[in-house]
C-alpha cells in the first residue's frame, strides 16, 4: 500500500535476530524480490560479537540478509545493517529502531543520501498544527473543504478525543520558505473557524487555559462532583497556574455540596444532585466562597451505575459563573467512565477559557 502511494518509504525497526523481526522479508515479498546472504554484511555481525568476546548465535545470521537487487546500509552500533532496494521507480529504504543506532544512520548515511538524490537541492518540511474543541471533525470539514483539496500546503483533519486538529504540512527550500507557505493557509482557517481554535502544535487545553486567564488577570475555582478533582488536577498540572487557580471542592455528596459550596438544600430536594439548578448553584457558590473570578462546576453521572432513563449515564451538567453571570451546558457523553469524566473536564476548561478571554 505504501509503494502505491509514495516513491520513497522509509522503514524503522524489524531488522533484528528474532521470528517476529520480519521488514526485509515482508519488503522482499511485495518486490518479488530474493533476499541472499550477504558477506560483508555477515562480516559484520561475526565481528560484532567477536569483539565482545561472545559466540555469535545462528539466528543472528538472518540480519546479513539483503535483496538480491539491493544493498545493505553501514550500521557501526549495531549487529543490524539496514538496507536499500532500488525498484520499478520506488526506493525503500530500512533502518534499524534502536535510537542509538537509527540517529547516527540517518546522520551520517540517509541525509547525505537523500540529498545527493535531489542533486544537492534540500527539500524541508514543516508541518503547523491547530487544535479546535467546540466543533465537529465533519463540521469543520465542511467549512475547509476547499483547503483540504490543496497540495503544497496540505490541510489533514485529525481526530483527537474530545477534539479536532488540523496539520498543515508545506515542503520547500527552507524552514522560512516553508512557514511562507503556511501562513496565508493558516490565516484564511483562523477566519473561518477562528472561534473554536484554543491553541497550536503542542499546546493542550489546559495549558491555553491557564495562559488566558493569566493574562486576563483572573482567578478560577472549581466545585467538581463526578470528576472527583480531574479538572483541578489538569489546571494544576500546567506551571504558573498558582498565578490564577485559587482551589476546589471535590463535592461528591450532597452535604458537601451544602456546607461548602453553599447550594441550598431546595434545589438538591427538588432538582437533584445531577440537574442544571444544582450545577448552576454549585458554580456561583464555589466562586463566592472562594471569591474567585469565575467559578466553575461539574456534576453529573460518570457510571457504569447510577444512570436512570430520566437521567442516564453520561448526563453531565457544566456550570459557569462570572461577575457577568451563570450560565450552564448540559452534555450527554458516550463511553466508559474515564472518557466521560475527561470529555467533562474539557468541556469546562473551554468554558473557563472563552469566559476569561472576553
Amino acid at each position: 500500500r505504501a509503494a502505491g502511494r509514495a516513491d520513497l518509504i522509509i522503514t524503522s525497526g524489524g531488522l533484528g535476530p528474532t521470528q517476529d523481526d520480519l521488514t526485509k522479508e515482508a519488503i522482499a515479498e511485495a518486490f518479488a524480490e530474493e533476499l541472499i546472504l550477504d558477506d560483508e554484511s555477515l562480516q559484520h555481525v561475526t565481528s560484532f560479537f567477536a569483539r565482545r568476546g561472545i559466540p555469535m548465535p545462528e539466528r543472528n545470521r538472518k540480519q546479513a540478509l539483503i535483496y538480491r537487487s539491493g544493498r545493505p546500509i553501514p550500521n557501526p552500533n549495531g549487529t543490524a545493517p539496514g538496507a536499500l532496494l532500488e525498484k520499478d521507480g520506488k526506493i525503500v529504504i530500512s533502518l534499524p529502531g534502536p535510537p542509538r543506532e537509527l540517529v547516527p544512520m540517518v546522520e551520517d548515511w540517509l541525509v547525505p543520501y537523500l540529498t545527493g538524490k535531489l542533486g544537492g537541492r534540500r527539500q524541508y518540511l514543516r508541518s503547523r498544527v491547530l487544535r479546535f474543541f467546540g466543533i465537529g471533525e465533519s463540521a469543520l470539514e465542511e467549512r475547509v473543504q476547499d483547503l483540504l483539496a490543496g497540495a503544497n500546503p496540505t490541510v489533514a483533519p485529525l481526530a483527537h478525543t474530545g477534539e479536532v486538529h488540523l496539520r498543515l504540512t508545506a515542503k520547500a527550500g527552507s524552514p522560512e520558505e516553508a512557514q511562507a507557505l503556511i501562513a496565508p493557509v493558516e490565516a484564511e482557517i483562523r477566519s473561518r473557524a477562528g472561534q473554536y481554535l484554543y491553541g497550536t502544535d503542542e499546546t493542550t487545553l489546559e495549558e491555553a487555559t491557564v495562559k488566558t486567564l493569566i493574562a486576563a488577570v483572573e482567578t478560577v475555582a472549581v466545585a467538581e462532583s463526578c470528576t472527583g478533582g480531574l479538572l483541578g488536577t489538569r489546571i494544576t498540572n500546567v506551571p504558573g497556574s498558582s498565578a490564577t487557580f485559587l482551589g476546589g471542592v471535590i463535592c461528591y455528596s450532597d452535604d458537601v455540596k451544602v456546607r461548602l459550596c453553599e447550594v441550598p438544600e431546595a434545589v438538591l430536594v427538588r432538582h437533584g444532585a445531577v440537574s442544571e439548578a444544582c450545577a448552576h448553584a454549585l458554580a456561583e457558590g464555589i466562586r463566592r466562597v472562594m471569591g474567585a473570578d469565575i467559578g466553575a462546576s461539574i456534576t453529573g453521572i460518570a457510571g457504569p451505575e447510577g444512570g436512570t432513563p430520566e437521567k442516564p449515564v453520561g448526563l453531565v451538567y457544566v456550570g459557569l459563573a462570572t461577575a457577568g453571570g451563570t450560565r450552564v451546558e448540559r452534555h450527554l457523553f458516550m463511553g466508559q467512565r474515564p472518557d466521560i469524566r475527561f470529555r467533562s473536564t474539557h468541556v469546562a476548561l473551554d468554558m473557563i477559557r472563552r469566559a476569561a478571554a472576553v
